[in-house]
């Protein structure tokens, strides 16, 4: 009795077979007759039931059991639905793996090769597409000179139509060809201009190089002290260009705003009117501003009178200064003029003697004497 109740008790329930007690479920046929139990077998080590047989209370299924895999229908308790039928492959080793790699490289061969002939596919589309958009590009200037030809032609015909003289027609195209000849020359003075420009450009350039490899070298040439405080002073004036930079931006934009606030207070006279408010308050806070400051500097009457009496005196001395100055500089002036009027004098006299020389000179009889 104990070694049955033992091997029944560790022997699992196979697939599709319900260990429970009470009547069995339904479409499943009990068996008839006596239920075989393994003997002499320690427990534990029992066989697993076959398949479809019924086992007794206490035994350990193979499969968990939920109850939505057991729906109620109208024709009562259906049998628990299985994940898989037949048997299962239980231990996942290096075959199992290389052969599921297999399967999976087998489907992923024939979307690369379906990939590359996509790309091989683009890749010609679009090699045809560069030729046909080269192709288009010198259709477009061919059809622009054929444009250029029919206006010319459709000239003449409009020509021809209207009876025009031909010493008309010769004297548009002398003008045409005035106009042409005088547009050709301004391009020609641009494009001389430019290279000009251009040749100035590269020269500026160059010049610039070599001032930076002056400076490197003047930089290389510097104290260890010297080379950290450039690099200091650099790093500040990098700084300082893009907040100059910032601060420009806003500047454009206020700018910006004030041109459009102008534009509208222009077109509307209320808004002209309450500038016009706005600036005179403003004129008018500061001269409230200034005579409040010129109130609070002045002090008492005394203090008043000592300021004025310390004004008067200084203004007293820088007068006598001046005169004293001005004295000093008429008699200057006064021995500068006698000076003048001394070499004047001095002058005439000297001119004086010269002439007569020269006359004296000059006279035949004193020649003959």
């Amino acid at each position: 009795m104990a070694s049955n109740h033992k091997s029944s008790a560790a022997r699992p329930v196979s697939r599709g077979a319900v260990g429970l007690t009470g009547r069995p479920p339904s479409g499943i046929r009990p068996l008839s007759g006596n239920i075989r139990v393994a003997t002499a077998m320690p427990p534990g080590t029992a066989r697993p039931g076959s398949r479809g047989c019924p086992i007794g209370t206490g035994g350990v299924l193979s499969s968990q059991i939920k109850v939505a895999s057991r729906p109620v229908t109208q024709q009562g308790l259906t049998g628990m639905k299985t994940g898989r039928k037949g048997p299962q492959r239980q231990i996942l080793d290096k075959s199992y793996y290389l052969g599921l790699l297999r399967s999976k490289i087998s489907e992923l061969t024939p979307e690369v090769n379906k990939l590359q002939k996509e790309i091989e596919m683009y890749n010609q589309e679009n090699s045809v597409y560069l030729s046909y958009e080269k192709r288009a590009e010198t259709l477009a200037v061919e059809i622009k000179e054929l444009q250029g030809q029919l206006a010319d032609y459709n000239m003449v015909v409009d020509k021809l139509n209207t009876n025009t003289e031909m010493e008309e027609v010769m004297k548009d195209f002398n003008m045409l060809k005035a106009q042409n000849d005088r547009e050709t020359q301004s391009i020609d003075v641009i494009f001389t201009e430019r290279q000009a420009k251009e040749k100035q450009i590269r020269s500026v350039e160059e010049e610039i190089e070599q001032e930076k490899q002056a400076a490197d070298d003047i930089i290389k040439n510097m104290s260890l002290e010297n080379q950290v405080k450039y690099l200091e002073m650099k790093t500040t004036n990098e700084k300082l260009l893009q907040e100059l930079g910032t601060l420009q931006q806003q500047l454009d934009l206020q700018n910006m705003k004030k041109e459009s606030l102008e534009a509208e207070i222009a077109h509307s006279q209320v808004k002209h009117e309450a500038v016009l408010l706005h600036e005179k308050l403003y004129e008018l806070e500061s001269h409230r501003d200034q005579m409040i400051a010129e109130d609070k500097s002045i002090g008492s009457p005394m203090e008043e009178r000592e300021k004025l009496l310390k004004q008067i005196k200084d203004d007293t001395q820088e007068i006598a200064s001046m005169e004293r100055q001005l004295t000093d500089i008429k008699e200057k002036i006064d021995q500068f003029n006698e000076e003048i009027r001394q070499l004047d004098m001095d002058l005439g006299e000297h001119q004086g003697n010269a002439s007569g020389v020269v006359a004296h000179a000059c006279n035949p009889s004193t020649l003959g004497g």
